[in-house]
């Protein structure tokens, strides 16, 4: 069962994630960095983030949308826009922009 925020809202201090996994710089990678990256955040397991569901469902805001566009510029070693994820809404969406710049 994939979450949207309001579930994930009620788990927020429930169990912890997974390592993080290798990266890769494939759609798949981005997406499962992505998906770990914000399953961190929120304190939950990466499979229950749902990659076609907005960012916003996830409470990210714009700071913390900023801050994780840092954190995967220093993963892919290139310069990337800080807005990347306000200006794409889901993790999908992220992946396949990076993908399609390189």
């Amino acid at each position: 069962m994939k979450l949207g925020w309001l579930d994930v809202a009620k788990r927020l201090t429930q169990g912890s994630t997974a390592d993080e996994p290798p990266f890769e710089a494939s759609e798949e990678g981005y997406r499962r960095w992505l998906k770990h990256h914000i399953a961190r955040r929120l304190k939950v397991d990466p499979s229950t983030i749902d990659e076609d569901a907005p960012f916003s469902e996830f409470g990210l805001d714009s700071r913390t949308a900023v801050q994780l566009s840092g954190e995967l510029e220093k993963r892919v070693g290139a310069r990337l826009s800080p807005a990347l994820l306000l200006e794409h809404e889901t993790i999908r969406e992220v992946a396949l922009a990076l993908v399609a710049s390189e």
